[in-house]
């Protein structure tokens, strides 16, 4: 959709559609065009027929007017049928070779556009599928698949290692266009667009074609839990042992089963945000604050990522004064609070979990760098 901004003050937008043909739509204008060019050109020689000679010697018909209409458009011209006196002559000249033009544009153009955009796209796959390893496949575009896309390019996630697969096309096409993060506002940064396939996961080739095999990491973001059950199953038998799955669920009884189908963790939407609307109603400071971590365009931020060489031997209170807050510690297989009082010193391989700032995003492990 065409958006122009309404400068009345009144905040109000009008949006125009934006009207693109289809594949065949576009064949069928093309064709209508040949074929004008054809019959109009038939019709200006068989109006003139009298100024026009066949070697054969017989009077030139209708038939021999549409022949030579296409000889000519076609530039094969085989000379048979010859234009006779100045006026007919002039005809060819000032109006039969600019429908010709038309026509080889037409006929040249539509290949070479064909051509062309095939021979674009299967090199940008190509490129595209070099690249792709430890890539994230995330399954459904609605709101819970945009918020995910979004959160890992707000944390820094190389927009060429995330695949979107989804059922509908509408989806598909908001996944690989870019986006503004505040659509009030025409200067904000946008979101790249991402990679996105067409088709149900729930089938192996469609999993396949987004090289889930390959991947690091999916996220099934699907609307029905009866569908994300299926989703999950699928994919577990066709990634890696290392792969992480990461399942949404409307329920807690769906919830367990995500998990036995093979999903290592699973978040469910309908008690999360019950828990938020009654976290806001009784405690509204924390509320606030929790809707702050999870938005992180602005205010706060949680982060987790491996210890900077520069915070080696640093305490949880002196990373504090750097400007993050310490929340967790993973030390090999173990993971301590920020409250765990063996916890003293930050130690080289430790993977740490803060609250910041909002700053510039940094690059993920999984960025592809």
């Amino acid at each position: 959709m065409s958006q122009r901004r309404n400068d009345s003050g009144l905040g109000g937008r009008l949006l125009l559609p934006n009207y693109s043909w289809s594949p065949s739509a576009s064949v069928l204008v093309r064709i209508g065009i040949a074929l004008f060019a054809i019959i109009a050109t038939t019709m200006l020689v068989y109006i003139q027929r009298d100024q026009y000679q066949d070697n054969t010697g017989t009077p030139v018909n209708f038939v021999d007017a549409l022949y030579f209409a296409t000889v000519s458009l076609s530039t094969t011209g085989y000379g048979d049928i010859t234009p006779a006196t100045d006026e007919a002559r002039l005809v060819n000249i000032f109006l039969i070779t600019p429908l010709r033009v038309i026509f080889l544009i037409v006929l040249v153009g539509t290949t070479l556009e064909v051509l062309t955009a095939r021979t674009r796209d299967e090199f940008r796959e190509r490129r595209w599928r070099k690249k792709l390893k430890n890539h994230i496949v995330v399954i459904g575009y609605g709101v819970k698949g945009r918020s995910a896309v979004r959160m890992l390019l707000d944390n820094g996630i190389d927009p060429e290692h995330i695949v979107v697969i989804a059922n509908e096309a509408g989806a598909v096409e908001d996944a690989t266009r870019p986006s503004r993060k505040d659509p009030t506002d025409p200067t904000s940064d946008e979101y790249p667009g991402v990679a996105a396939i067409l088709g149900d996961a729930r089938r192996e080739e469609v999993l396949t074609h987004a090289d889930v095999p390959t991947a690091g990491r999916v996220i099934v973001a699907v609307d029905n839990d009866d569908v994300a059950v299926l989703v999950t199953l699928a994919v577990r038998k066709l990634a890696g042992k290392g792969t992480k799955l990461v399942a949404a669920a409307r329920e807690q009884a769906s919830a367990n089963v995500l998990k036995q189908s093979g999903a290592d963790q699973v978040i469910t939407t309908a008690e999360a945000a019950g828990r938020l609307l009654g976290m806001q109603l009784v405690h509204p400071i924390a509320g606030e604050l929790m809707e702050d971590l999870l938005d992180p365009s602005e205010g706060l931020e949680v982060r987790e990522r491996e210890v900077g060489r520069a915070e080696l031997g640093l305490s949880p209170d002196q990373l504090a004064e750097t400007g993050e807050m310490l929340l967790a510690v993973q030390r090999g297989d173990r993971i301590y609070r920020f409250d765990t009082e063996s916890l003293r010193v930050l130690q080289k391989g430790d993977r740490i979990v803060t609250i910041r700032q909002h700053k510039t995003p940094y690059k993920s492990e999984f960025s592809g760098d």
